[in-house]
């Protein structure tokens, strides 16, 4: 579809995104997509506002550039925390500032923000605008489509053009309303029934926003399929437990750059693996990550069993990912990065 002028006011490609996912988008979740897909755009996991001004934020916010084009999530729902991180966040290196109001937890609705939020459009609207006002990189909201019995496309439509009126020109929408109670995050992802129908209908009410659809989406055929109606699609939990689906990525950019191997996707990681471990990082925080790399292939539950196991070792390195890696005998064997030890185990 054409491009919004949103789209080509911020010259950042959201055609497919990366969602934030607390726990696993993490700077080494990262690093290894980007080996896989270089033209996506990768979220970090969602960060509070009160971590950021009060905690580590090497720990919180630091990346490899090699990561970019990057995105930030942040938590929170005071206009002038919310500015003062977001103002961090782009002297960090991020490209894109997001305001999380789709996360459902009790933990979340206890600090007033994520999915909670929807309840108050006119904050959040206070909130989007202290943050432009802030920094010169996008700042764009991922939300649900109502929360409760607030479901109503009204209310949605309402959210939204009060959200935009602030300056917002970029929504990513989880097509699935939240239960703030009685529901938990995992069941809030899979219950709620997906209406991919209300998103939609805020791309054709509202075209000169950039709308991005999230939510159930489990390969590049069913994301192309929803670029003829959305600006982009993001990819959740599909992108984590199958990485290697975003291979052919390209495609979607108008690209035909040959897709790397799975071989070539761990050869391309080791560099990195090895100068996180002499960074005293343990293999184990890398490689969690990479143990769906070989989903639905030959090999592939033995990769992810003693991929596993080796990493979980004190002294786990470069070689144990060497030694349990599936034979492929249309490939050179993998080089080892200097100064790791050789040796099969």
């Amino acid at each position: 579809m054409l491009n919004s002028p949103a789209i080509e006011a911020s010259g950042l490609s959201r055609r497919l995104c990366v969602a934030p996912m607390l726990d696993w988008t993490d700077r080494h979740c990262r690093y290894f997509l980007r080996r896989i897909a270089p033209q996506v755009l990768l979220y970090t996991e969602m960060v509070t506002t009160a971590a950021i001004l009060h905690g580590n934020r090497e720990h919180l916010l630091g990346f490899d550039p090699d990561e970019q084009p990057l995105a930030l999530q942040l938590g929170g729902s005071d206009p002038a925390d919310l500015a003062a991180c977001a103002r961090i966040g782009e002297a960090w290196g991020y490209r894109e500032i997001n305001l999380n109001v789709g996360c459902p937890s009790d933990r979340v609705q206890q600090g007033r923000f994520g999915a909670c939020l929807m309840a108050e459009p006119e904050l959040v609207a206070d909130c989007v605008a202290a943050m432009r006002q802030a920094v010169s990189v996008p700042v764009t909201v991922k939300t649900r489509i109502g929360i409760d019995a607030r479901d109503s496309y009204e209310e949605l439509a309402h959210f939204v053009a009060t959200v935009a009126a602030a300056g917002c020109q970029t929504f990513v929408i989880h097509a699935r309303k939240a239960w703030l109670s009685g529901l938990s995050p995992r069941e809030n992802r899979e219950i709620p029934p997906l209406r991919y129908d209300m998103a939609a209908a805020l791309k054709r009410d509202f075209p000169g926003l950039e709308i991005v659809l999230n939510g159930g989406i489990q390969n590049l055929d069913e994301a192309a399929r929803h670029l003829e109606t959305f600006d982009g699609v993001m990819i959740g939990r599909a992108a984590y437990h199958n990485p290697y689906l975003l291979a052919e990525a390209g495609r979607l950019f108008g690209r035909r750059d040959p897709a790397p191997s799975r071989r070539e996707v761990v050869e391309r990681m080791l560099p990195y693996i090895q100068r996180q471990l002499e960074r005293g990082t343990r293999l184990h925080a890398i490689s969690r990550h990479m143990l769906g790399l070989y989903h639905g292939q030959p090999g592939g539950r033995l990769w992810r069993r003693r991929l596993g196991e080796a990493a979980t070792r004190k002294d786990a390195g470069v070689a144990d990912i060497l030694a349990v890696l599936p034979a492929d005998p249309r490939a050179a064997p993998v080089s080892q990065p200097a100064g790791e030890p050789c040796g099969v185990y």
